[in-house]
């Protein structure tokens, strides 16, 4: 009986001490590959419960493996305070909270605040959330502590994609309309319409996800038009970025953009599965991603986000020699990694090209490749169409 007694405590030490398996060492993936210097690195990804929480060893020798909850089909993405925000297009938003290890819906996204179909979420400054709700019909709001704020637009008469706060206004995507609507975010009025008006190519198509830059210009990735439309402050057309076409520089599928502080875009491609970067005058420096299965790659990618906030919280996946500058979040709709973080930065010491030496290198190597005259780019920001001269 002693013997029994003492084999069933060995074996439940050796359960709770041996059985967890250590994570598998992965390899370095950086973009653009070598010769080139490194500018962006695969970190990390996550799809479900069990990339950020451990289930005990103790739980799996009491009950035996148990399922974990996972992403199904996500699309938009947000990271606030260390918690990634992904909107699961067949559930619900769902919440990983990196630094308590804790993965769950959104806490308020129930009763008032129910959830049909989150497409986009965007997080102000303070911690306000909106989720954009095509098949609800209206924009979402939750506060800081993810509890249920208020609802924006009328269900039934459009169908909000995105939604990206700038002071006072609440700009929405409204696929339906094929328009961009204002709203005062106090009230709740529509005080302006954008993408309406103007000649046939300043006005949008299929308005699918919104951008601000530094300067508050709004970027509006159109899948319609196969171009990123961009607005002034004042609603006036501002010209637009790329083309249709199935070289790098043109789009296929747009869908979510994101723009750093030096005004780079970037612009995802479900078609290519990869994300370009353009610089601010609207030329493409280099993309990465691929329809892969490997570290790095992504298929059917649908949002990307730059974050500057949580750069600490990656970076032990970065190499010894790389340093971050900030994060790219991109997620995939299919795969195995459903939500990838990027980090953008610089090799230690390592002597790099300035971005219009990249765009021009670019060029060179389109030109050999596939016999384009350098002077094509077709990345650039289309300008304004002016009246002819009288």
């Amino acid at each position: 009986m002693k013997k029994s007694a003492g084999f069933a405590a060995a074996v439940l030490i050796a359960v709770l001490s041996g059985c967890a398996k250590p994570p598998l060492k992965q390899a370095t993936v950086f973009f653009p590959p070598a010769p080139a210097p490194p500018r962006i690195q695969y970190l990390t990804s996550f799809s479900g419960q069990r990339d950020v929480e451990e289930e005990s060893a103790f739980r799996k020798f009491i009950f035996g493996e148990t399922a974990a909850q996972k992403l199904d089909k996500p699309y938009g993405v947000a990271i606030f305070d260390g918690k990634i925000y992904v909107c699961d297009t067949n559930q619900t938003v769902f919440v990983f909270d990196l630094r308590a290890r804790a993965f769950g819906p959104l806490k308020g996204a129930k009763d008032k605040g129910r959830l049909i179909q989150p497409l986009n979420i965007s997080i102000e400054a303070d911690g306000t959330k909106y989720v954009a709700d095509p098949v609800r019909g209206q924009v979402v709001a939750f506060d800081r502590n993810d509890e249920y704020l208020r609802a924006y637009g009328t269900p039934g008469t459009w169908k909000p994609v995105d939604a990206v706060a700038l002071a006072g206004w609440l700009y929405v995507a409204d696929i339906q309309h094929g328009i961009v609507q204002v709203f005062d975010k106090k009230s709740g009025e529509i005080v302006r319409i954008i993408g309406n008006k103007g000649e046939p190519g300043q006005r949008l198509n299929l308005p699918t996800n919104l951008a601000f830059d530094r300067e508050g210009r709004l970027h509006v990735s159109d899948v319609g038009r196969f171009q990123v439309v961009t607005y002034d402050r004042d609603g006036e057309y501002a010209g637009s970025t790329g083309k249709l076409g199935n070289n790098p520089g043109h789009f296929a599928r747009p869908r979510g953009i994101g723009l750093d502080r030096e005004d780079r875009l970037y612009a995802v491609d479900a078609s290519f599965n990869n994300v370009q970067i353009f610089n601010s005058q609207g030329q493409l420096l280099l993309f990465f991603g691929a329809g892969e299965r490997g570290p790095g790659s992504l298929l059917l990618p649908a949002k990307v986000v730059v974050d500057y906030d949580n750069i600490s919280l990656f970076r032990k996946y970065a190499g010894p020699d790389f340093e971050l500058e900030y994060l790219v979040i991109v997620t995939s709709q299919f795969g195995e990694r459903l939500v990838n973080v990027f980090g953008y930065g610089k090799d230690k010491g390592a002597s790099y090209p300035s971005d219009e030496e990249i765009r021009r290198q670019l060029l060179e190597r389109r030109q050999q490749e596939f016999r384009e005259p350098a002077a094509a780019d077709p990345g650039a920001v289309v300008p304004p169409a002016r009246p002819a001269a009288q």
